[in-house]
Formats: C-alpha cells, structure tokens, sequence
C-alpha cells in the first residue's frame, strides 16, 4: 500500500471536508496547512481591495508564514494537495507550503473547492511555478463523491 500526505488549506471548512474524506478512502495521513497569522472573515473578503486575501493575492510573490513546518513530503509515495480556488488559482499559503515541502520528484495531484471557478488556473500556475514537482491531473470536488475520486487514483 502506499504512503499518501493529504495536504490541505481550507478557509471555510469547505476543502477540509474534502480532505478528510480523501484521506479515509485512500488510508493517508492528513496534514492542515495553516498561515501563521490566522485569516478572519474581514481578511477573506475578496470584494475589499485593501483585505489581507487581496494583498496576497495580487503579489505573485507573497508566500505567507505557515503556522509549522511542512513535513518532508519526500518521505510519501504520493500527495494530495488540496485548497479553495482564490482568483482563480490557488492560495499564497499553499505557494508557502509547496515551496517548504520538499516535492521535487514526488507525485502531487492537486483537488479543489470553489464557488464558481475551475481548477485549470491552479494547475497552470503550480505546473509553471513548481516545474520539479511530478504533477498529475486535478479535480475540482465541488459535489463529487470525494471518496471515489480518491480511490480511482490508484493510489
């Protein structure tokens, strides 16, 4: 059997829920990426310009602080990476965590939430940022059978 990290960030349980089912169908070990400095609901406004999730999300190179340290994902045979879609790619933090986690080599298949966008700008944006990663197709999980896509990676 394989050794499977489910890695997520979920700002409103959301991606959590997802997590959590992901990781009971293929037996892995869940690890929360968490920033350092909690976001409030006045910081995940994305209609307020001047909002912490704005800020970051329009510096390219912000990699917010974790909370602690990545584990060394090098040690796990695949790893699922999951987060919300934010302007229609993935979080800063999770920038943060990939770039702690020591992925060069390792297979990482990226799941989302959203409320309304698709998951091919994350996987064009981790892909072209994280060239070393071993990068395998998506999904977006929005009313999916969280469960079965899991177990259909073959993991």
């Amino acid at each position: 059997m394989s050794r499977v990290l489910v890695a997520y960030f979920s700002a409103s349980g959301t991606t959590a829920r997802a997590a959590r089912e992901a990781a009971a169908a293929v037996g892995g070990e869940l690890h929360e990426i968490r920033p350092a400095d909690p976001y409030t609901t006045a910081d995940l406004d994305w209609r307020n310009k001047r909002s912490r999730s704005s800020v970051e999300m329009n510096d390219p190179a912000c990699r917010p602080e974790l909370a602690e340290p990545a584990p060394d994902a090098s040690g796990y045979d695949a790893v699922l990476l999951g987060f919300p879609i934010w302007w229609y790619v993935e979080p800063r933090v999770v920038d943060s965590f990939v770039e702690a986690a020591n992925l060069a080599g390792v297979r990482v298949t990226p799941f989302a939430t959203s409320g309304g966008s698709g998951i091919d700008g994350a996987e064009r944006s981790l892909a072209e940022k994280y060239p070393d990663v071993a990068w395998q197709p998506g999904a977006l999980l929005n009313g999916r059978d969280v469960a079965a896509w899991a177990r259909g990676l073959g993991l």
